[in-house]
């Protein structure tokens, strides 16, 4: 008997010194966050995307925090997230030309913002907008990378649009990359039929950062290798005029399909199959112009 009430006796202590730790942590974390409000700053940031990512996740430079995610709300008007950040003030020398990244902790962990520091002397103050932004990666996105199918470019300091007709597109969908030399410089903002047409009418959506495009250059549809994904690439003209926002590509490439593909090498043979044919016929009339 006297040995079940130390036990019960034990147990209960237990509990109850199990519930003072919880309530002692409880007050040591608001007093913390109470510390740290009236020493912070503010900052403003957008992005086009902001994935799973929630209010007082942290904000982080090298992998320290040093803040965290105040607000996100929706621009009225605009397909963009205003992101405001709180960032202790013991980190007020953040150069105004630096560039934030939505990371995601792990494969499936929360997602928090990354801040790299830019080459600016000037820093950003209490309400400043760091304009250099890098939305959430998607699963979807990280997969077509995986099968070659490539992204499309960060819209850092934003887009302009260029347009252009295509007699067939192929599988080419909204999202698509836009690549220069390989490198994506920007995405397929839609792919539409006008009334009246019988083309594709394509909008291209090029990172500012590409301003420099000559205004006769080539739009072409592209595969990524043998089944992948389609993009469109753009090849570089002449012109010492550049593309602007709103103008319009006249020189394009549809995509080739593979059934195309099929019936020119069924109708004209291999470039062996016409090597071996021509030799054939080239060395019948010698020999007899020979005899």
């Amino acid at each position: 008997m006297t040995q079940r009430r130390s036990y019960a006796v034990g147990t209960g202590l237990f509990i109850v010194l199990g519930f003072a730790a919880l309530a002692y942590l409880a007050t040591q974390t608001t007093s913390v966050a109470n510390a740290r409000q009236g020493d912070s700053y503010t900052l403003e940031t957008h992005f086009a995307n902001v994935g799973q990512l929630k209010a007082r996740a942290p904000v982080k430079i090298a992998g320290v925090r040093v803040g965290s995610v105040q607000a996100i709300d929706l621009v009225p008007g605009k397909e963009e997230a205003k992101v405001t950040l709180s960032i202790d003030k013991a980190h007020e020398d953040i150069p105004d030309d630096s560039v934030a990244t939505i990371f995601t902790s792990g494969l499936l962990g929360d997602q928090y913002v990354g801040i790299q520091f830019g080459q600016s002397k000037k820093a950003l103050a209490e309400g400043g907008i760091i304009g250099l932004t890098r939305p959430a990666q998607q699963l979807e996105e990280m997969i077509g990378k995986f099968f070659g199918g490539g992204s499309a470019a960060d819209r850092l300091g934003g887009t302009y649009k260029v347009t252009g007709h295509f007699t067939n597109v192929g599988s080419l969908q909204a999202g698509a990359a836009v690549k220069m030399s390989g490198v994506p410089i920007g995405s397929v903002d839609t792919v539409v039929i006008q009334p009246g047409h019988l083309d594709a009418f394509v909008t291209l959506a090029i990172d500012k950062r590409y301003a420099q495009i000559p205004d006769d250059s080539a739009a072409a549809v592209f595969t990524s290798g043998l089944i992948g994904s389609q993009y469109v690439a753009i090849q570089p003209g002449g012109s010492p005029e550049f593309l602007k926002d709103g103008d319009e590509m006249v020189l394009t490439q549809s995509a080739l399909q593979l059934e195309d593909l099929i019936g020119k090498f069924l109708v004209n043979g291999s470039p062996s199959d016409n090597k071996n044919g021509a030799g054939k016929s080239g060395g019948q009339p010698d020999a007899s112009s020979g005899k």
